[in-house]
């Protein structure tokens, strides 16, 4: 594969993660029917039944297939920067694997706790809740709580605006804000998170975007600066 054709690869990747955000956000916060805090566990377990079809696809797109797609644009990405920046390229990079890494895992864990909770059923509700709570608990931990990892990478990678004009600037300064409000989830207020997940749908989108339209003319331009 030529880097061209990965280039447009990458930003089809790119707009389809932002997609994703946008699908994640409207099935768990628009779709989906949540038990009251006052439910038993009981109903607690019934709504997990019967809506394991669609807690399970969702948790698939926005986790595991996300986290393939993101490898795409990690690669392509590196692949845009590396011969200007190296070392930034690198950097960038691993944080980016990680990330990978760590929303793949976490997608898988959710499905497979799902399961488990399922198997279990309404026999043995406050058993099923406890597992249910604790698979929420790691895969929060690993990949929905905070984007601390992901922060990192887009941060690095707008970073390289500074010296070489990858992108445009004002792209590159939505960049570092998205990176700021990911790096912030580190404290427990749902507020930066949402700022995250909001802005980096317009952050992926338009970063697509510029690699689908100019996939080989980005490098070019040296900031005097």
């Amino acid at each position: 594969m030529n880097t061209k054709t990965l280039q447009k690869l990458g930003g089809f990747c790119s707009i389809s993660l932002g997609l994703i955000y946008i699908i994640a956000f409207i099935v768990y916060g628009g779709i989906l029917d949540y038990p009251k805090p006052t439910a038993t566990d009981t109903e607690r377990v019934r709504f997990l039944i019967d809506n394991y079809v669609m807690l399970s696809t969702i948790s698939l797109i926005s986790y595991v297939l996300f986290g393939i797609l993101l490898a795409v644009v990690v690669v392509s990405l590196h692949q845009k920067i590396k011969e200007y920046l190296p070392n930034l390229s690198i950097l960038a990079s691993v944080f980016g694997i990680i990330w990978v890494g760590l929303v793949i895992a976490s997608g898988m864990i959710s499905n497979i706790g799902l399961n488990s909770v399922i198997e279990m059923g309404i026999e043995e509700p406050q058993k099923a809740i406890l597992i249910w709570t604790s698979v929420g608990i790691v895969s929060e931990g690993l990949g929905g709580g905070n984007e601390i990892v992901g922060g990192v990478w887009v941060l690095l990678l707008s970073l390289a605006t500074f010296k070489y004009s990858f992108f445009s600037k004002p792209l590159n300064l939505l960049g570092i804000f998205v990176a700021l409000a990911g790096i912030l989830t580190i404290f427990p207020f749902d507020l930066f998170k949402e700022i995250f997940g909001i802005s980096q749908i317009v952050w992926f989108i338009w970063i697509g975007i510029s690699m689908i339209r100019k996939p080989d003319t980005l490098l070019v331009q040296k900031n005097k600066y």
